[in-house]
């Protein structure tokens, strides 16, 4: 029989330390484990970010170096700076130009765009859709030159129509034709480089909308034609209303390329004064002012043009910080 003091248990013996178990075992969380294939991503995506703003910054104090002969010749001698009314005077007519043709190549691109987009995702037969998704992607792919032929060659042929505007519409500033009432016998204006820009922009816009409005949930739209929905009225409820925020994103990188078009818009515009008029030789924009005279450009002529390229590059960080507060509206509106 066994003594009192010998146990009946196979384990420890009473009052023996037990295994260390840690503080509350059961409300301890497990350690996520951290494999080096996670470690090397995660370091690539800091590096890549980092590189991205440090070139940036580079692009930025690059400019502002550049510009010092500019800025200094407008604070001690405005009448050097071309023009002989100082660089805002130089300057103000560029910006006003690159403004009113990227807008007009904006409102003419995204209703066809859209347009497109639709018919290639919900209306068009299955087996055209994609034909149709490829030749939009390859008007992205032609050189800005072409562009830029293409509208010269379209220039000559808008002379009667712009002639016809200044006729019956040249009551609106837009359209007036000049002091001794003529417009411009090149047809090379605002107005012809704007639609060329407008053709330009098109796939951009049409290749986001078009993979946004295939995001849709599928059961939305089928509820919507399910419970009666006409397919315009399935795609006005359910469509539109989930892509709001990519149209809006989509938008805005097109007109970020028409701010940014050089080529094709210098190629068309002819030099010449700011006037309100569309349909008259003059104005230019800030991408063609620098294209057409950067290769003679020497002293304070180079550094006027590299200072209006540092005008352009705050136009276009506005633009992207006023489309990501659009996006992000338009995101919580929707959400």
């Amino acid at each position: 029989m066994p003594t009192s003091t010998q146990t009946t248990a196979t384990g420890p013996a009473a009052g023996a330390p037990g295994p260390a178990l840690g503080p509350d075992v059961k409300g301890a969380k497990p350690k996520a484990v951290v494999r080096p294939g996670d470690r090397i991503f995660s370091a690539a995506t800091l590096i890549a970010g980092i590189l991205i703003l440090a070139i940036l910054a580079g692009v930025a104090v690059f400019l502002l170096a550049q510009s010092k002969d500019t800025i200094d010749a407008q604070i001690t001698d405005p009448s050097a700076i071309t023009g002989g009314n100082g660089f805002l005077a130089y300057v103000w007519p560029l910006v006003i130009g690159t403004l009113i043709s990227s807008a007009i190549a904006l409102v003419v691109a995204t209703p066809f765009a859209l347009g497109i987009a639709l018919f290639t995702t919900h209306m068009a037969p299955r087996r055209l859709a994609p034909f149709l998704g490829y030749v939009i992607d390859l008007l992205a792919a032609i050189p800005s030159v072409v562009y830029g032929l293409w509208g010269i060659a379209l220039a000559g042929n808008l002379t009667d129509f712009y002639v016809w505007l200044a006729k019956w519409f040249g009551w609106i500033p837009i359209f007036a034709p000049d002091a001794s009432g003529a417009v411009s016998n090149t047809g090379r204006t605002l107005l012809t480089a704007a639609l060329v820009l407008s053709i330009m922009i098109l796939p951009i816009i049409t290749s986001l909308t078009r993979e946004i409005f295939l995001q849709t949930p599928k059961l939305q739209e089928e509820a919507a034609l399910a419970l009666g929905a006409t397919r315009w009225e399935m795609i006005r409820m359910s469509v539109l209303p989930f892509g709001k925020s990519g149209i809006a994103s989509a938008t805005m990188l097109g007109l970020g390329r028409a701010l940014g078009e050089t080529m094709a818009v210098a190629m068309i515009l002819s030099p010449g004064l700011l006037t309100a008029s569309l349909i008259v030789s003059g104005n230019q924009t800030i991408a063609s002012e620098i294209a057409q005279n950067f290769p003679e450009a020497a002293g304070l002529r180079l550094s006027e043009l590299i200072t209006i390229g540092l005008v352009l590059f705050v136009i276009t960080l506005l633009v992207n910080m006023a489309a990501r507060a659009i996006v992000a509206k338009t995101s919580v509106k929707g959400s």
